[in-house]
């Protein structure tokens, strides 16, 4: 095992990453303040792995942002929702920085962007600057951190991308200022039958056990001996530690050896977008979505092709036939060579006489049948479901399931398999509705409904008798209506008042079914810029004399139009 490690360093330091391990400190701290991270690189996400590093920014936003090195900025991007409000700069090394989730830009920048912003007439924009046109030197400010965008709180969302494919890399490969020696914690082991045929302990069903341990030493809670007889694969939660922060992180590799062999090894130092959705066959997707706990699998899914794993054996799935004693040793590691490892024994034992299968058990055979590999297609007169190639993770026994909907559904209810298998792609679901409101066919949508009983809508269409939609989830669907427009209402302040000693005026929008698809607003005739904070569902603007006169009396116009085309217009007049 120390032999392979050091190996595994090396290999990290030179190999992989030879152009780094040349600079580590090519990059400096984004922020002036003490470093505090709330989430790594590569941590686990509803849907995605982490592109980067979150940094705590003291609950507070407007905190300097400097350009970690060298270079230029060539993108500008804003949105109601994601980033927010993010930079991205190019350095002549090879690599690009990502700032998100900014409160604002240095007034250059912010100058350039509004002044486009009127031009194209939307708050959310993407922009392209040429090379010349924002330079900074490493350490210059370039922005002031803030809670923009999908942002929970005030924070840093900062990246380092290899600029060809625009590949995120894993930041600790540099050295800017992060020390951590605290090893990683194991607190759970999971054991998956791989087929029909897999018994656990006399048992055709997974298997989750509490382990022990400290320093780095972990063992199972239990001394119960461990029977396996047939493939199986194995699976852990564990969780990582750093210096200063109280937050648990992801662990950046894992190794799995039977019997001092190696046969499953994975390293979060890089990834690139299209692929970041394969977390979902990485991890235990069905405990996920069932407790909200992540178990990451320590094999792989048959069309799981994350480019994360090393050195598999048999996808890290290990048959259990020969009747013998084996030694299994799980490891995980942080980015600062600080390691953990379980270890225990499973004896292989032939198929045992009195077997007993779960009765929830996944890969029962009843349904239709949908290879992984193929395109799948289900069909009734009311319903259709097609599944491209490449959308699932494994070979499907799908199920199908139908009840009568309720009032003010214009469909049955109907169960498209279910919540508890992920896909990776989205798939074309179409549903006919039984009852047709004359005139109003666009209106229709498709709604899934959640755990907690909540209706959610699906962007949807209406082709040839059928509301059509491109879930990512399976679940269960019916068809709604949305006539209902969105609602507009002034906060602090009612037509006609006087707002001279105010900086800004909000609005609120929402909408209850199809969501908000646009809005329109004008003052005085002309289009104004109000920033979307669509996590608060806020219009704002910011008074600005060098559009608007001041001392006089101005008219307020705004039209929001939902999903469905449904309109709302606000009048209002105010004084400023």
């Amino acid at each position: 095992m120390t032999i392979a490690l050091t190996f595994l360093i090396k290999l990290l330091l030179t190999g992989l990453f030879a152009e780094q391990a040349a600079d580590r400190s090519m990059f400096i701290s984004p922020l002036r303040i003490p470093l505090s991270l709330s989430s790594n690189f590569g941590e686990l996400r509803s849907d995605h792995f982490h592109s980067g590093i979150d940094i705590r920014t003291q609950g507070v936003t407007g905190k300097e942002v400097v350009a970690a090195a060298n270079g230029y900025i060539y993108r500008i991007s804003v949105s109601p929702g994601g980033f927010g409000k993010a930079l991205y700069m190019r350095h002549p090394n090879g690599y690009s920085t990502v700032y998100a989730h900014l409160d604002k830009f240095t007034p250059e920048i912010e100058e350039y962007l509004i002044s486009r912003q009127y031009e194209e007439k939307s708050f959310t924009l993407t922009l392209w600057p040429s090379k010349e046109s924002f330079r900074f030197e490493q350490g210059d400010v370039i922005a002031y951190s803030g809670n923009s965008g999908s942002s929970s709180g005030p924070h840093l969302h900062y990246e380092i991308r290899k600029t060809d494919g625009e590949i995120p890399v894993n930041p600790f490969l540099f050295d800017f200022g992060i020390s951590d020696n605290i090893k990683p914690v194991f607190d759970k082991l999971v054991i998956y039958p791989i087929s029909e045929n897999t018994f656990i302990n006399n048992q055709n069903r997974m298997l989750r056990l509490d382990v022990r341990g400290s320093d780095g030493k972990y063992e199972l809670s239990s001394r119960n001996e461990i029977t396996i007889s047939g493939p199986a694969g194995f699976g852990f939660r564990a969780h990582d530690f750093i210096n200063g922060s109280g937050s648990r992180f992801s662990v950046h590799s894992i190794q799995l050896n039977v019997d001092n062999r190696q046969v499953f090894s994975y390293v979060m130092d890089e990834f690139s977008f299209n692929e970041t959705r394969y977390i979902n066959s990485h991890i235990d997707y069905e405990t996920y979505m069932r407790d909200n706990i992540y178990i990451e699998r320590a094999f792989r899914l048959p069309n799981d092709r994350l480019s994360v794993y090393r050195n598999l054996i048999n996808r890290g799935i290990i048959n259990f036939s020969d009747n013998s004693r084996h030694t299994i040793e799980l490891t995980v590691s942080d980015m600062h060579g600080n390691r953990s490892v379980l270890s225990f024994t499973v004896t292989s034992k032939p198929s045992p006489a009195n077997r007993e299968k779960s009765s929830g058990q996944a890969n029962s055979r009843t349904g239709t049948l949908m290879p992984f590999d193929r395109n799948n297609r289900f069909v009734t007169k009311d319903v259709a479901v097609n599944i491209s190639t490449g959308t699932l993770y494994d070979t499907l026994w799908f199920q199908f399931g139908k009840s009568p909907g309720e009032d003010g559904m214009y469909s049955d209810i109907f169960d498209i398999h279910n919540i508890y298998t992920p896909l990776h792609k989205s798939y074309s679901l179409s549903l006919k509705p039984s009852k047709l409101p004359a005139g109003k066919e666009s209106k229709l949508l498709i709604l899934q409904i959640d755990k907690k009983g909540r209706k959610n809508p699906v962007s949807s269409s209406w082709d040839k008798g059928f509301v059509t939609a491109s879930p990512r989830t399976f679940g269960t669907f019916f068809i709604g209506i949305d006539t209902v427009p969105p609602r507009i209402t002034t906060s602090g302040f009612s037509s006609g008042a006087n707002l001279s000693g105010r900086t800004e005026l909000r609005i609120r929008i929402s909408d209850d079914l199809s969501g908000i698809k646009s809005y329109d607003p004008l003052i005085d005739g002309k289009w104004a810029l109000f920033e979307y904070d669509q996590k608060n569902n806020v219009l704002i603007y910011t008074f600005d004399a060098t559009r608007i006169r001041k001392g006089i009396k101005h008219t307020l116009t705004l039209k929001v139009t939902d999903n469905c085309d449904n309109e709302s217009t606000l009048e209002t007049e105010f004084l400023w």
